[in-house]
């Protein structure tokens, strides 16, 4: 007589907020792999309900057999469903929907930075408490699996720099001006006709989604409080296509960096378009891909490269998490790794130093009346403030307007350099406002 045989485990139910672009790639990659993430999780996951305010456009994926529904509040009070994915953005009404699913002892993933960024201490000490997993890999890099690198994989070396091309909407419109020599209007319309920016696109260039990352990336990578509030935030709308020409002749190109140090005593974290050299792997990072790369003491420099975002690379660091908290759930709570990778009462309470503190080199233009000693009154200036040249670039005569004057400096503090372009600004013989991006030639 054969023996009888086992009956198939039941599966984990999931209840799905949000069935926009994400959600519907979240649906499609669980049934193209259900066999795959069966065997790797001893059952297989299931999409049992689906919560959203649009219960009619066609998303290309059919929600059955999932239940679907506009609210998203059933989900959290079903008893049959131990995971809840976050997927609709913003602050409000995720963060209330977020503290409900753990209060309701449901497990969590999410891919939504902005709220972590700015309440993630609330929600991480609601899931400690709780003792549930909260999974966020999807909020930073799509489906690069960055956080996890930082809080597990890079877990026996000390993190001390992160530089990362963290938006793929900024890193195709400055790609492409740099390619196509365009200005950034143009470039960004385009971009908007194409669907790779927002109708508003504020969150993207004017820096913001970089630094909702960047505090998330901090945390991660040196064990501190995430500060998203004071980390200094500039976007590429002031980028010029002059500026990538010149930054082309002196051997550098242009990217939307978010950078993190770990200065010991404080943290350095900032965002804005840098010139890094021509060379390096950051440089030749194009089109909406994004790159972080991280710098530790023993392990020394290495690079996380791919989609940073989209439906399936963003579904694909989802379903990871998925696949993560249906494995603790099978083992039990007192294994899971706490989301920051250390108790949250164990972070740093780290200050991140003011911008005017910090010291870098610049690349500096100015629209100049060519006249005898114009460039030597720029100078005098530039030293006044202690401000040191390395190099200078100044452009033949033009018999109409003003002609650039590009002028590449050695380190200089930075409250140094804002007060000489202010005093530069009102010289008579300049025209338009001083530009300054400044430059990372270290990142080895």
């Amino acid at each position: 007589m054969s023996p009888r045989a086992r009956p198939a485990p039941a599966p984990v139910r999931v209840g799905l907020i949000g069935f926009g672009t994400i959600g519907t790639g979240v649906v499609k990659v669980l049934r193209a792999h259900r066999a795959e993430i069966a065997r790797r999780v001893g059952r297989p996951i299931e999409i049992a309900a689906i919560a959203d305010l649009d219960l009619t456009t066609d998303r290309g994926v059919p929600p059955a057999p999932a239940r679907l529904t506009r609210d998203a509040q059933s989900l959290i009070d079903d008893p049959e469903l131990a995971i809840v994915i976050e997927l609709i953005g913003g602050y409000e009404p995720a963060r209330r929907l977020v503290l409900a699913a753990i209060a309701a002892g449901k497990d969590v993933v999410t891919a939504n930075k902005a709220l972590l960024a700015v309440h993630g201490e609330e929600i991480v000490a609601a899931a400690e408490q709780r003792g549930v997993r909260l999974g966020f890999e999807a909020s930073v890099g799509g489906g690069i699996p960055i956080l996890r690198t930082l809080k597990e994989g890079l877990a026996g070396d000390r993190t001390v720099a992160v530089h990362g091309i963290v938006n793929g909407t900024c890193n195709h419109i400055l790609t492409t001006m740099t390619r196509e020599g365009r200005p950034f209007a143009d470039v960004l319309a385009d971009a908007q006709r194409l669907g790779l920016a927002e109708a508003d696109p504020s969150t993207d260039v004017d820096g913001i989604d970089s630094a909702h990352k960047l505090a998330l990336l901090t945390t991660l990578a040196f064990g501190v409080a995430p500060r998203f509030k004071d980390i200094p935030t500039e976007g590429i709308r002031h980028v010029d296509a002059v500026d990538i020409a010149f930054a082309r002749e002196l051997g550098y190109t242009i990217k939307l960096l978010a950078i993190a140090k770990d200065e010991g005593d404080g943290i350095e974290a900032r965002v804005h378009p840098t010139m890094i050299p021509n060379g390096h792997l950051l440089a030749d990072v194009g089109g909406n891909f994004n790159a972080i790369f991280v710098r530790g003491v023993a392990l020394g420099p290495t690079m996380y490269y791919g989609q940073g975002a989209g439906s399936m690379p963003t579904a694909t660091a989802v379903v990871a998490d998925l696949i993560a908290a249906a494995r603790d759930r099978a083992i039990g709570a007192a294994v899971r790794v706490p989301p920051w990778g250390v108790p949250q009462a164990q972070l740093r309470r780290a200050t991140i130093r003011p911008l005017a503190a910090l010291e870098s080199e610049y690349y500096l233009r100015f629209m100049a009346l060519d006249r005898p000693g114009v460039l030597a009154r720029i100078a005098g200036v530039l030293g006044g403030h202690d401000i040191s040249i390395a190099s200078v670039i100044q452009r033949e005569r033009h018999a109409r307007g003003p002609v650039p004057i590009v002028i590449r400096t050695h380190r200089a503090l930075e409250r140094n350099v804002g007060r000489a372009l202010a005093a530069i600004d009102r010289l008579p013989v300049v025209r338009g406002r001083p530009v300054s991006i400044r430059i990372e030639e270290r990142l080895e």
